[in-house]
C-alpha cells in the first residue's frame, strides 16, 4: 500500500528532520521544499549557534534535546561531526543565580540527565577563560554541546534522500491547494506538487504559510545578536580546526550572555538588548544564492545594543580585555506568547500541519514527534505544552502575540517562579465577580489571560484568628513567594465554615444535538446515558490508553450536555472527531456565563434560605446538577467539589454574575463566609487527592498509574483507548501517582523536584501544597509502584535533601462524610 504524500515545506534543521524521520517508517513520497538554495537556505538553521542545553522545567523539552542530541551525535558528513559534545557549563555570579543551578540541576535528575553544580575552582579548570573570583559556582551538564547545524542538514537529507525522500529547492510557496476542506498540494512557482499532508516547517516564515489557509500561527520573528571575536592568544593553536571546540559552552545568564568557541575565536550571543521584531518585509529579497556571511535571516549587527554585553563580558573573561569584536549579526528567531514550540493540524483545513518556533536544540525531538503523530496517530512524549491549540483566542491575536514574545525575549534567562504571572498585558478576560474582588483585595494571578484570585487580603485580620493548629509555619524565601498566610484563612473556612470560589476561568463547553449522546459515549471511558441530572467525572484517552483530558459532564437534557474541560485542547479535540453528519454542535460558552463554588459544612445553611427550590442532600444527591433559582436568578447547580465539602457549583449567564456574587456574599456574612482563591482551592484539592490534568497526569500515563481507573467503565461499550486498557489495571503498573507527606513538617515544595528511593533517583514531584487541614506539607509524585505506603523517601529541593513518606490516600475524609452530608 502506498503512503500518503508528504510536502514539508522548509528545508532547515526541522523540515530535514521530519523528512528522515518519515522515511524512516517507511514513508517514501515525501518532498521538501525550500524558498532559498539547498543547503544553506537562509533561514535560521544557516547561522544557528548550535547550542544543546537539555535542561529546562519542562519534561517534554528536556526530552526533546536529549532526542536531538543522541540523533545529531550519531551523524557525520564525509568525518566532519554534526555534534560535538563539549558540554555545557552555566555560571552564577549571584546567589540567586547560584540557588537557581541548583534548582536545575533538580529538575536534571528528574528527566535523566547528568549534572552537577560545582564550585568556582572546579568551573574555572572547566573553563579556564573564566575569571575565577567573579563566579559563585556553576551547573556542569556533561552531555551538552554543540550541534553543527548547518552540516546536519546534509547528513539528515542525504539520509531521507536515499530512502526516496526529493529535495527542491529555490522554490517558492505561493499557496496551498484545498479541496473540500482537505489539502490537494503546494501551489508554487515551478508549478504545483501535489500532496495528502503538508508540514509548514518555514520558521519565521511560518505566519505566511498558516496565513495561507488561514490558519493564525502565533510567533514573531525577533532578532538576536551574535558576534565573533578576533584570535585570542588563549585559544591560538588549542583546537584542531575540525573539532572547532573544546571548552564547554558557557552561559552567563545573570547578564543574558552565552559563549562558545570557534576554533582560535570565541562567539558570544546576547539577549541582553532590547526586543528587535522583524518584518517579513524587511528581510533581504534577493534571488542569488545566500553566502555564509549573508543570509536573508542575518541582518546588520546593531552595535550599540552590543554595548553593555560586551563590557559584561570582558568583566567575567579578562581574555576579552584586549580582544575586539571582528564580527557580529542580528539573527532572525522565532519567539512564541510562551516561549514554546507550535506543533499541530489546521482546525479547518484537514492535511494542513506546522512545526514552527522550533529551535535547532529541540529539533530532531520535535521532528519525531510530528513523525509519530502523523503515522501512528499520537506522540510517545507528550505534547500538550506544545500543541499550537492550547491557546485561546485572545492569545493568538497580533498584538497579544507581539507583546508576550517580546516579553518572553527579554525574559528568557531570568530566573522564575512557578507562580510568576505575565505582568503584561492584563485584565484582559475578568469574571463578572471581578469589581467585587478588587475591593476586596484580590491577589490575581493570570492564566490563558484570566485573571485569577490567589487569595484576598480582606481576610487577612482574620489570619490572627487562626486556631493553633491552623497556624501555618513560616515558608522558605522561595516557596513564600506569590504566596500569603491569608490562604491558610481561606482553607479554615472552607473546613469549618464556608467560602466563595470563583470558577469561572475554567473552561465550559456545550455539547447539544440529536447524536451528542453517542458522540460523548465514543470519546470518554465513562457512561453517558444517564439520567437528565446526572453529573459524571469521565476521561479522554488517546488510542494507546493515555491520560488526553479529564471532563466533568452534565447532562442538562435529553440532547444537552455541559462540559467542564482543561482548556481549549479540549474544545479543539471534541470539534475534530465531530461526525459529519452534523448532529452534534460544540460551542464554548465560557464567556458567556461564570461560576461561583459555594463550598463548607454551612453551604446549605448559606443557600437555601435564598431559594425555593430544595437544595438538601436527597433533594439535590452528589454528582447531581439540576436547574434552579437562588434569589431570582437563573442558575444551574452542580452538586460537585473539588475542595472536599459539601457545596455546589453554581452556574449563570455572566450578565446575572455581580448579583449572584453580591447576594452569596451578604447572604453569608452572619455565617462567616469569605471569599477564597486558587492557593487555598490547590491545597484543598491535593488534600483529598484529585488530580489536575497537564501536572500530575498527561497522555504518557494510563488511567491505572494515574489513580483515575475508577472512572474508567469498561463494559459500556467501546470508547476511545478501550482496546489499550486491556490487561491494565491498579494492581498491575509499573509505577504509581503517589501521595508524599513531608517529614519534617515545614518544608514546601514546589513541583518538578526528583525523588529519591534508597538514595536513587526514582520519579519526580508534579503538585504539591501545605495541606492547612493537616499541618503538614503534602506532595503527589511518579514513583515506582513498589514504593507502598509508608516508603521512605527524600526530594531534592534546591541542595538540600527533605525526607518524606510515602502515604495512603486521601488524606482528608477518605470516607467522604463531608462531602455528602
Amino acid at each position: 500500500m502506498s503512503t500518503p504524500r508528504v510536502v514539508i515545506i522548509g528545508a532547515g534543521i526541522v523540515g530535514t528532520n521530519l523528512a528522515d524521520e518519515l522515511t524512516e517508517r517507511g514513508w517514501d513520497r515525501v518532498t521538501v521544499l525550500d524558498q532559498g538554495p539547498l543547503p544553506l537556505t537562509g533561514g535560521s538553521t544557516s547561522h544557528a549557534p548550535g547550542l544543546v542545553f537539555q535542561t529546562t522545567g519542562s519534561k517534554t523539552m528536556t526530552e526533546f534535546a536529549s532526542y536531538t542530541r543522541n540523533k545529531l551525535a550519531a551523524l557525520e558528513v564525509d568525518g566532519g561531526w554534526c555534534f560535538n559534545q563539549v558540554g555545557g557549563l552555566e555560571i552564577a555570579t549571584t546567589p540567586e543565580r547560584l540557588a537557581d543551578l541548583h534548582r536545575k540541576q533538580g529538575w536534571a535528575t528528574s528527566w535523566g540527565v547528568p549534572g552537577t553544580v560545582l564550585g568556582p575552582e572546579e568551573c574555572a579548570k572547566l573553563h579556564p577563560l573564566l575569571d575565577r573570583d567573579r563566579v559563585l559556582g556553576g551547573l556542569h551538564t556533561p552531555t551538552d554541546g554543540l550541534a553543527k547545524a548547518s552540516r546536519a542538514v546534509i547528513a539528515l537529507a542525504r539520509r531521507a534522500e536515499a530512502r526516496g525522500a526529493r529535495f527542491q529547492g529555490s522554490t517558492r510557496v505561493l499557496g496551498i491547494s484545498t479541496s473540500g476542506g482537505k489539502v490537494t498540494g503546494v501551489e508554487t512557482d515551478q508549478g504545483e506538487v501535489p500532496a495528502d499532508l503538508v508540514v509548514s516547517c518555514a520558521g519565521f516564515w511560518g505566519q505566511a504559510i498558516g496565513d495561507m489557509v488561514g490558519m493564525r500561527v502565533p510567533l514573531l520573528p525577533l532578532a538576536h545578536q551574535y558576534a565573533q571575536t578576533d584570535q585570542l592568544p588563549e585559544l591560538a593553536g588549542r583546537n584542531d580546526p575540525r573539532i572547532e571546540a573544546r571548552l564547554p559552552i558557557l552561559r552567563h545568564q545573570d547578564h543574558d550572555l552565552y559563549y562558545r568557541e570557534h576554533d582560535d575565536r570565541l562567539g558570544i550571543g546576547t539577549y541582553a538588548h532590547r526586543p528587535i521584531p522583524v518584518g517579513l518585509h524587511e528581510l533581504p529579497q534577493d534571488e542569488d544564492a545566500p553566502s555564509e556571511a549573508a543570509m536573508p535571516s542575518m541582518l546588520a549587527f546593531t552595535e550599540e545594543d552590543f554595548a553593555a554585553s560586551w563590557e559584561h563580558s570582558k568583566r567575567l573573561l579578562p581574555a576579552l580585555r584586549t580582544a575586539k569584536v571582528e564580527t557580529g549579526f542580528n539573527g532572525v528567531f522565532s519567539f512564541t506568547p510562551d516561549g514554546g514550540p507550535l506543533v499541530g493540524e489546521s482546525p479547518d483545513v484537514a492535511g494542513f500541519w506546522i512545526a514552527e518556533a522550533v529551535w535547532v536544540t529541540h529539533s530532531s525531538g520535535v521532528a519525531r514527534a510530528v513523525a509519530q503523530l502523523l503515522v501512528d496517530g499520537r506522540s510517545e512524549i507528550e505534547l500538550h505544552g506544545c500543541d499550537v491549540h492550547r491557546f485561546d483566542e485572545i492569545e493568538v491575536t497580533p498584538q497579544h502575540a507581539d507583546e508576550t514574545s517580546q516579553r518572553n525575549f527579554v525574559e528568557i534567562y531570568d530566573v522564575k517562579h512557578p507562580l510568576q504571572p505575565k505582568f503584561s498585558p492584563r485584565d484582559l478576560r475578568v469574571s463578572p465577580f471581578h469589581a467585587r474582588q478588587r475591593e476586596l483585595g484580590a491577589f490575581f494571578l493570570e492564566a490563558h489571560g484570566w485573571e485569577r484570585p490567589h487569595w484576598y487580603e480582606a481576610n487577612a485580620p482574620l489570619v490572627k484568628e487562626l486556631p493553633m493548629e491552623w497556624q501555618p509555619p513560616s515558608r522558605d524565601a522561595w516557596s513564600a513567594m506569590y504566596h500569603s498566610p491569608v490562604a491558610a484563612v481561606e482553607a479554615w473556612k472552607t473546613r469549618t465554615a464556608v467560602a466563595l470560589y470563583d470558577m469561572t476561568p475554567l473552561k465550559r463547553l456545550e455539547v447539544s444535538g440529536p447524536g451528542s449522546l453517542e458522540f460523548l459515549d465514543r470519546l470518554t471511558t465513562g457512561k453517558m446515558d444517564k439520567s437528565v441530572g446526572s453529573v459524571t467525572y469521565t476521561l479522554l484517552l488517546d488510542r494507546a490508553g493515555g491520560v488526553r483530558s479529564d471532563l466533568t459532564v452534565a447532562r442538562l437534557g435529553e440532547r444537552l450536555f455541559q462540559v467542564g474541560a482543561n482548556g481549549n485542547l479540549d474544545l479543539d479535540h471534541l470539534r475534530r472527531n465531530l461526525p459529519d453528519d452534523h448532529s452534534v454542535q460544540v460551542r464554548d460558552i465560557t464567556g458567556g456565563t461564570c461560576c461561583v463554588g459555594v463550598w463548607g459544612p454551612l453551604a446549605r445553611d448559606l443557600v437555601q434560605p435564598l431559594s425555593r427550590d430544595d437544595f438538601s442532600h436527597d433533594g439535590l444527591k452528589f454528582f447531581r446538577c439540576k436547574r434552579a433559582h437562588v434569589a431570582g436568578i437563573p442558575v444551574t447547580a452542580m452538586r460537585v467539589s473539588y475542595v472536599g465539602e459539601l457545596g455546589w457549583e453554581i452556574y449563570t449567564s455572566a450578565e446575572y454574575g455581580q448579583r449572584l456574587w453580591d447576594v452569596l456574599f451578604e447572604a453569608g456574612r452572619e455565617l462567616g463566609v469569605v471569599p477564597a482563591g486558587r492557593a487555598a482551592f490547590n491545597s484543598l484539592r491535593l488534600e483529598k487527592g484529585y488530580r489536575a490534568w497537564g501536572a500530575d497526569m498527561t497522555t504518557e500515563h494510563d488511567p491505572f498509574e494515574a489513580g483515575v481507573g475508577f472512572a474508567v467503565r469498561r463494559n459500556k461499550g467501546d470508547f476511545v483507548g478501550k482496546d489499550a486498557l486491556e490487561g491494565r489495571d491498579q494492581d498491575s503498573v509499573s509505577r504509581r501517582l503517589s501521595c508524599l507527606t513531608i517529614d519534617d513538617g515545614r518544608s514546601v515544595v514546589l513541583g518538578a523536584e526528583p525523588v529519591f528511593v534508597d538514595s536513587a533517583p526514582a520519579g519526580y514531584v508534579t503538585s504539591a501544597a501545605f495541606s492547612h487541614t493537616l499541618g503538614f506539607p503534602i506532595a503527589y509524585a511518579w514513583l515506582p509502584a513498589s514504593a507502598e505506603p509508608g516508603t521512605s523517601v527524600e526530594i531534592k529541593y534546591f541542595d538540600r535533601m527533605v525526607r518524606a513518606t510515602v502515604a495512603a490516600e486521601p488524606l482528608v475524609d477518605p470516607e467522604m462524610h463531608r462531602i455528602r452530608r
